[in-house]
């Protein structure tokens, strides 16, 4: 039988895998070095899944020319001293780049996998060395390749280590406080009785410093720049990093948050909170906590000494007349590869958030000559710090003069997250219609551009696929076919966000308005109980602080039924009444667009996220497709096509509701179709009805961010960020929440005699 393989690709194959897998695994660690940061900065599917096939492409790379170096080197003897000198390079490429250890939070825990593939990675790079002794020309090189490989691959596995939950959750952990001496306290006490002293126990509260009275918002202050920014923001993620692992805090902890927060501008607070986030993504997903310590910057400097070194022996005192030319030059640059990547970790070290945070932008004036040159260069460091920074700080624009919306416009590269808002829509899914947007941003960077528009070719041609196979014609049962077969392979969710989710860009109006509806209901939450109840709330605290009893009515539709129900409820009923009426003035931007958005993105992470919304999701999906029949089968009879929204939103609307739907139909199907259509007509009685709905939404946002698993957020903010996290943490610093349990260093036992 005939090889299928030609002997002239067989050659090819032997004479280019290793070297080839050597140049594609340095080609990984140079994109993985520049573009993992911006998984925290852009949630956009092509972009995250590039950098997800890059971080497991690397290690099977690095792996499998570890295999091939040893196979060939047992096969062969010729070239045996450069293959021998190569393999300590794929120890460093396992290292991985600074920026990236971890793809999600499970690759943390398999730490220990690291670790047995570490000693056996080491074990068979030894073997590959110690084949070529005592006749290896570049014995030294490669031993000091070795020790930085090692160094690099440790690195790795103790930052997994490190933010493996169990180890991060240990490493908060205080010291233990056994409490006043009970037993020593009550044997005083006794001998006191037994004396018949008049004696008692009373507990002398300390005072507290930063508690707040409920009701009265504090003088308000502005930070100066994004050093304070940065450092106001490590000192927050030093106490509330807990969160991630379910920690409680003390109500000092609570009061000096909530002061704070009470005293600074929205615009001021969201700069705080994507930065301490950022902290919380660096420690989870990068080498940060490992490098950014005394061990790690001594073990730096020893790995990147041995690389520099290595080169300068490989240059100066290595006869290289019997190798290959061209090994030769894949030698070199491995070299430079390795040495320039360590050049950029280490600038990236330098001028990272953490160092900001350690920075002391004041100090005592002395008149030591040594002393003043140490004050002269700390000024210069700090003066070269806020320039950097600033470059990170939020940057807003008005989309077009005239327009009552300010966007976030801070440049891709020194975004902290994606500053974007996803939403999914009912009635126009039903429709498949093609998803709009509310503002639109025309200035984009390069950067920006370039990935919005391959990703935005991905989603036109898959769009027309999808179109074409729904036209009415016999293609329509190829449609339904390829739905089936999309179905089947569980891609259905896949297809779904990338044709029908909508973006909608961040707006300050936005977020100025959530802030200052936390903010009122932070003022008013002066105890546990009341936070407690404020977090719980899904709608009826807005219904109830209003005098009028119109809105009493309301009430069933958030109290009396599921939190899943109760969104799906209020999106239709936003989106039947977004859509019916058209708004006077076309550049407005206020509670009616508030709805909108919030409405699309709560139905986005019900429906699209399941993963963050999972401890309040219920049986939403299921309530969401049973919704979607009703509408595809109420739309098929009334003729309606994609793009006519508003002709269906007024049919919706039309169909008489005198009889609740439950009673016609039973309780087999969880559609809301027109229990959602009630809700709207109710709603259109109302004079404030867009105000009273904006704050409803924000309640429905605040419970379900309030409600969420911690971990869930965490993983978010590796994948773009959610504003559902912002707010997350926004009201843990409002001290709305049930995580402050501890009255720490509050109060102290004193034994009185006497009177």
């Amino acid at each position: 039988m005939a090889d299928p393989i030609p002997e002239r690709v067989k050659k090819i194959w032997e004479h280019w895998n290793i070297r080839g897998a050597l140049m594609f695994s340095l080609l990984l660690q140079i994109l993985l070095i520049f573009f993992a940061p911006f998984r925290k900065r852009t949630a956009r599917k092509l972009v995250i899944m590039m950098i997800w096939s890059g971080y497991l492409l690397a290690d099977a790379t690095a792996n499998f020319a570890v295999g091939l170096i040893s196979n060939v080197q047992s096969n062969s003897t010729d070239n045996s001293d450069l293959l021998a000198f190569w393999a300590p390079f794929l120890l460093l490429h396992l290292g991985g780049p600074d920026t990236i250890t971890a793809f999600s939070l499970e690759d943390n825990e398999l730490w220990l996998r690291h670790l047995l593939a570490l000693i056996f990675q080491a074990v068979a790079t030894g073997y590959v060395f110690v084949q070529t002794l005592p006749k290896n020309k570049v014995m030294i090189p490669t031993f000091l390749l070795f020790l930085a490989g090692i160094i690099k691959y440790l690195e790795r596995t103790r930052s997994l280590y490190l933010a493996s939950m169990d180890r991060f959750r240990d490493s908060m952990l205080k010291e233990p406080d056994p409490g006043p001496n009970y037993a020593k306290l009550m044997e005083e006490y006794a001998s006191k009785k037994q004396a018949n002293l008049p004696t008692q126990i009373i507990m002398i509260a300390e005072p507290e410093k930063g508690s707040n009275t409920a009701g009265i918002a504090p003088k308000i202050i502005k930070l100066d720049g994004q050093l304070e920014v940065v450092q106001k923001a490590y000192g927050f993620f030093k106490i509330f990093k807990g969160l991630i692992v379910d920690l409680i805090f003390s109500f000092k902890e609570r009061n000096d948050s909530r002061e704070f927060f009470n005293s600074i501008l929205a615009e001021d607070a969201l700069r705080v909170i994507e930065t301490e986030l950022n902290f919380i993504y660096e420690v989870l997903f990068t080498k940060v906590v490992v490098v950014q310590s005394k061990w790690g910057y001594f073990f730096r400097v020893l790995s990147f000494s041995s690389v520099v070194s290595a080169l300068a022996v490989f240059h100066f005192h290595v006869n290289k007349q019997n190798f290959d030319g061209l090994d030769v030059g894949i030698s070199y640059a491995l070299l430079f590869g390795a040495i320039g990547l360590d050049t950029i970790s280490l600038f990236m070290a330098i001028f990272s958030d953490w160092r900001a945070a350690a920075l002391k932008t004041s100090g005592k004036v002395s008149d030591s000559c040594w002393k003043s040159i140490a004050a002269c260069f700390k000024t210069l460091t700090v003066m070269i710090f806020r320039k950097f920074l600033s470059m990170k700080s939020l940057r807003w624009d008005k989309i077009e003069p005239g327009v009552e919306c300010t966007v976030l416009v801070t440049p891709l590269c020194f975004r902290r997250w994606s500053g974007r808002i996803s939403g999914h829509n009912l009635i126009r899914y039903c429709l498949k219609g093609r998803p709009n947007r509310i503002c639109t941003i025309k200035k984009h960077s390069w950067c920006y551009g370039f990935i919005k528009n391959v990703h935005q070719c991905v989603v036109d041609r898959t769009e027309k696929i999808i179109r074409f196979t729904h036209m009415d014609t016999p293609i329509e049962k190829l449609g339904i076919l390829k739905d089936k077969v999309i179905d089947f392979m569980g891609l259905k969710d896949f297809v779904d966000e990338i044709i029908y989710v909508s973006i909608e860009p961040f707006t300050k109006e936005l977020w100025e308005f959530i802030f200052t509806e936390l903010q009122k209901k932070s003022l008013f939450a002066d105890d546990p109980e009341t936070a407690k109840r404020i977090c719980s709330a899904r709608g009826d605290w807005v219904l109830q602080d209003n005098d009028s009893d119109q809105y009493h009515g309301l009430m069933p539709y958030v109290s009396d039924v599921a939190y899943d129900q109760s969104l799906l409820l209020w999106h239709v009923a936003t989106e039947l009444l977004y859509n019916k009426e058209t708004d006077a003035n076309p550049k407005s931007y206020s509670h009616r667009e508030f709805c909108k958005i919030l409405s699309d993105y709560m139905l986005y992470l019900l429906i699209m996220q399941p993963t963050i919304m999972a401890a309040v999701a219920g049986i939403g999906k299921i309530r969401f497709r049973d919704t979607c029949a009703e509408a595809d089968r109420f739309f098929k009879r009334k003729g309606l096509r994609s793009n006519q929204e508003k002709e269906a939103c007024k049919s919706i609307l039309a169909v008489n509701t005198e009889v609740k739907p439950i009673a016609v139909k039973g309780d087999r199907s969880k559609s809301v179709l027109f229990d959602g259509s009630m809700l709207a007509q109710e709603l259109d009685n109302l004079e404030k009805k867009w105000e009273i709905l904006s704050k409803v939404w924000v309640e429905l946002l605040s419970y379900a961010a309030s409600h969420c698993r911690a971990n869930a957020h965490a993983q978010q903010i590796s994948k773009g960020g959610e504003l559902i996290t912002l707010v997350w943490l926004l009201m843990a610093h409002f001290g709305l929440g049930d995580q402050f349990q501890i009255n720490e260093g509050h109060a102290r036992a004193k034994l009185i005699v006497g009177k």
